[in-house]
């Protein structure tokens, strides 16, 4: 009886590129796993909890694990009609996205429009909002154009914004998750079809999220939003070539048009994707860490002031009203992205098709200013209780006098 070989890995990174031993190793470690074919990890490899960030994983087995909790997440980019981009001014607007929505469907919000009635797995939880970690909804200007032809085909021309959001399904993802590690753990789904259909579910209400976040920035800035002309999915499993090919931050690269977002102060690029087997048909999905968070925090407040981390180099404003997490996401956090890029060039799995430069970022909205709103709302409304109530007493006494 033959014993099964290891898996096959694969890092497109060249010599210069930053890629922890941490991460190569935890490639070799899910390349050890039963029924796995080949592992290719992409320039932004870093490491992950239980597997590795920037790297996609062929098999023979559904591993929900290599997918993670966030099933669904990716990146879409948005043209958008915008009079005036100041970002001192539009960066005041941003603040109000970050309160709660009304889960129902009869919101007067026009963002609800494009959710209809048919909401993924009815989960209307979180529906809207952009998430923490490095989920971000960014207002942008095409910067450099690259490959003039596609930009045209794609409507984009240098000067031009559009709106880029990254987030994913919140918390239908981690449950979902969950629900299978509870009582498999690591291993594979005993009923891939059925991990399957709720996970399709998370990846459309995954693109169903950033549709409504796109939306909401729209309405907020007084801007047009147009279609999405990339909607990327970069945490997710497909079936391929009768097996299952997993991607946890690695974006499909077989003929599409992908978003490699940058950081907060430093460019990002819409590429088009052309990798092949060897690649496991995946592009970078970002800059990828080059620091833990907590490496991020420690180094960041060492060399950074809050102050220096709102206003970018490029001159564009982040909102972010968590100080801890300007840090953990500073540029000096994540590789050089013209470093990622080049390696997907190199390597033969990308073009360039145009550059973006950020103009306002949006994170979290300023925790003193989303207090002093909610007072105003609840000034609102015991202003209206009161003012109802005294008309109800008048109306009462009125009432009273003509019966007696």
């Amino acid at each position: 009886m033959s014993q099964e070989k290891t898996a096959s890995v694969t890092v497109f990174a060249s010599d210069g590129s930053w890629i922890e031993s941490t991460a190569v190793t935890q490639c070799h470690q899910v390349a050890a796993l039963d029924g796995m074919i080949h592992v290719a990890g992409m320039p932004d490899l870093h490491p992950g909890k239980g597997a590795p960030i920037g790297a996609a994983m062929a098999s023979r087995l559904l591993y929900p694990h290599l997918v993670g909790s966030d099933i669904g997440c990716g990146i879409a980019v948005f043209p958008v009609e915008l009079k005036r981009a100041v970002p001192e001014r539009l960066a005041g607007r941003f603040p109000d996205l970050d309160r709660a929505l009304d889960p129902a469907l009869d919101s007067d919000h026009p963002a609800w429009d494009l959710a209809g009635t048919d909401v993924p797995a009815g989960h209307l939880e979180s529906l809207g909002t952009v998430g923490r970690g490095n989920h971000f909804v960014e207002l942008a200007k095409v910067h450099s154009v690259l490959d003039p032809g596609h930009a045209a085909r794609l409507g984009l021309s240098g000067g031009d914004l559009v709106l880029i959001v990254h987030s994913g399904s919140r918390g239908l993802g981690e449950r979902i998750l969950r629900s299978h590690t509870e009582v498999h753990g690591a291993g594979p789904a005993a009923d891939p079809a059925a991990y399957l259909a709720r996970h399709d579910e998370a990846v459309r209400w995954g693109s169903l999220n950033r549709r409504l976040l796109a939306a909401r920035v729209a309405h907020a800035l007084g801007a047009r939003v147009a279609e999405p002309i990339v909607d990327e999915c970069h945490n997710l499993v497909e079936v391929r070539d009768g097996g299952y090919l997993h991607r946890k931050g690695a974006a499909r690269g077989d003929g599409r048009d992908v978003l490699v977002a940058g950081t907060r102060g430093t460019p990002s690029y819409l590429v088009a994707a052309h990798a092949g087997p060897l690649a496991n048909h995946s592009v970078a999905h970002g800059a990828g860490r080059k620091m833990s968070r907590a490496d991020a925090l420690v180094r960041g407040r060492a060399k950074h002031t809050v102050e220096e981390l709102r206003r970018t180099p490029l001159g564009s404003l982040v909102v972010c009203g968590d100080r801890q997490l300007l840090f953990e996401e500073a540029p000096t956090a994540y590789k050089r992205i013209e470093q990622v890029i080049g390696d997907l060039v190199g390597h033969g799995l990308a073009t360039p098709v145009l550059s973006t430069v950020p103009v306002v970022t949006y994170k979290t909205a300023d925790q003193r200013e989303r207090k002093a709103a909610d007072q105003r709302d609840r000034k609102a409304v015991d202003q209206r209780d009161r003012k109802t109530g005294d008309q109800r007493e008048r109306r009462d006494h009125r009432r009273g006098r003509g019966r007696s």
